[in-house]
C-alpha cells in the first residue's frame, strides 16, 4: 500500500475536519501543516501528526503528495499558485476564491498543467444525489427551487464582502452546485439583497439574498439565502419534475409521486469522508472518483458570483455558456510546463 504525504495549508476548523478524516486513512500520513496563525498550526500538528511550516514554500520543500488548501476565500490565490508550479495534486476548500479572476486564473493554470485537483463540494457523494439523478433521468425538471438560511459563523472575516465574498459564495454556494448537478447549467440570474447587514461588527454583507435562476434546459429556479438567525434552518433544494417533486438536504431525500411520499435517510459525515476518499485514492492510482475537479468548481464559483453581483448591481447578469476553463492568454499568465 502507498503511503499518501499530505500537507496542509491553514488550520481552521475545516482544516481540522481534513486532518481528522485523513488521520483515519491507513495509507496517510500528514507531513504537517502551515498557518499564518502559527499556534493554530502547531495546535493542528500537536493533534493529528506531523510539524510545522513557515510558508507553503518550506511545506513543498518537504516532498508532500497532495497539498490541501484550506484557507479563507480572501486569501485563496497565490498558495494555489505555489503549488501549482511545484506539481503536486491540490485540494481545494470552497469557495475557491471571493472574486472570479483569482479562480478563472487558478483554473487556467491547472489546465495548463494538467494537475490532478479536487474541490470540497462533499455534497455530490451523498448517495441520494444519485438516488435523485436516477429519479430525474427520465423527466425534464421543471423547477428548483434552493435555499440556505443560517446565522453568521464565528469568524471575523465571514461578514464582510470582499473577504468571504457573502453568504451566497460562502454558504450557498454548496446549494448551487448541487442545482447545477441535477438541474444543468444556468443561463441567467436577477437578484436582489436586501442592503442591510447583519448587526456583527464592520459586516457590509446583505442579511438576505432571492434569486432568481434561469437553465440552458428550460427549467427555471429560485434561491434564497439568509445569514439572520442563530441556527442552520435549512440547507438544501426542491427540485419539481413532471409527476416528481424532490426535497434534498444533507440529512435526507424526500419523494413525492404517483406511489405517495417517502423518504430516503443520508449520511453527511460519510460524505465528508468519501470526498477525501475519493482525492486520495486519485494521487495514490487506485481510484477514479474526483467529482469536482478544480474546472467544474470554477462553473459553480460563476454561478455563486452572478447571484451576488446582481444583488450588489440589482441588474440582470449572463452567464457564458463557452468551456469552464479561461484560456491563458486570456488571463495572462503562465506557469513552467
Amino acid at each position: 500500500m502507498r503511503t499518501c504525504r499530505v500537507g496542509l495549508v491553514g488550520a481552521g476548523g475545516v482544516a481540522q475536519r481534513h486532518a481528522r478524516v485523513l488521520s483515519g486513512f491507513e495509507d496517510v500520513e500528514l507531513l504537517g501543516v502551515t498557518d499564518v496563525a502559527r499556534d493554530a498550526a502547531a495546535e493542528l500538528a500537536g493533534a493529528y501528526g506531523g510539524r510545522t511550516f513557515v510558508d507553503i514554500e518550506e511545506l513543498l520543500a518537504a516532498g508532500p503528495d497532495a497539498v490541501y488548501v484550506c484557507v479563507p476565500p480572501f486569501a485563496h490565490g497565490p498558495v494555489e499558485e505555489a503549488v501549482i508550479a511545484a506539481g503536486v495534486p491540490m485540494f481545494v476548500e470552497k469557495p475557491v476564491a471571493v472574486d472570479l479572476d483569482t479562480a478563472e486564473r487558478i483554473a487556467a493554470l491547472v489546465e495548463q498543467k494538467r494537475l490532478l485537483t479536487a474541490v470540497g463540494h462533499h455534497w455530490r457523494y451523498l448517495h441520494i444525489v444519485e438516488q435523485a439523478r436516477e429519479l430525474l433521468a427520465d423527466r425534464p425538471v421543471r423547477m428548483v427551487n434552493g435555499a440556505w438560511l443560517d446565522k453568521v459563523p464565528p469568524v471575523p472575516w465571514w461578514a464582510v464582502r470582499d473577504r468571504s465574498g457573502g453568504p451566497v459564495v460562502e454558504q450557498a454556494a454548496h446549494v448551487l452546485d448541487l442545482v447545477r448537478s441535477l438541474v444543468g447549467e444556468a443561463v441567467e440570474v436577477t437578484a436582489y439583497g436586501d442592503g442591510n447587514p447583519p448587526p456583527v461588527q464592520g459586516a457590509d454583507i446583505d442579511s438576505v439574498t432571492a434569486a432568481t435562476l434561469r437553465f440552458a434546459n428550460g427549467a427555471v429556479g429560485t434561491l434564497a439565502a439568509a445569514c439572520v438567525l442563530g441556527w442552520k434552518h435549512r440547507a438544501g433544494l426542491e427540485i419539481l419534475a413532471d409527476g416528481l417533486a424532490l426535497s434534498l438536504a444533507e440529512d435526507g431525500l424526500v419523494v413525492c409521486d404517483a406511489d405517495g411520499e417517502r423518504r430516503m435517510e443520508s449520511d453527511p459525515d460519510g460524505a465528508r469522508v468519501a470526498v477525501d476518499r475519493a482525492f486520495i485514492d486519485a494521487v495514490t492510482g487506485v481510484g477514479d472518483d474526483i467529482r469536482v475537479p478544480y474546472a467544474e468548481a470554477l462553473r459553480t464559483q460563476r454561478l455563486a458570483l452572478a447571484v451576488a453581483e446582481s444583488a450588489h448591481t440589482g441588474r440582470a447578469v449572463t452567464l457564458p455558456t463557452g468551456p469552464a476553463v479561461a484560456p491563458l492568454a486570456r488571463a495572462g499568465v503562465s506557469v513552467d510546463a
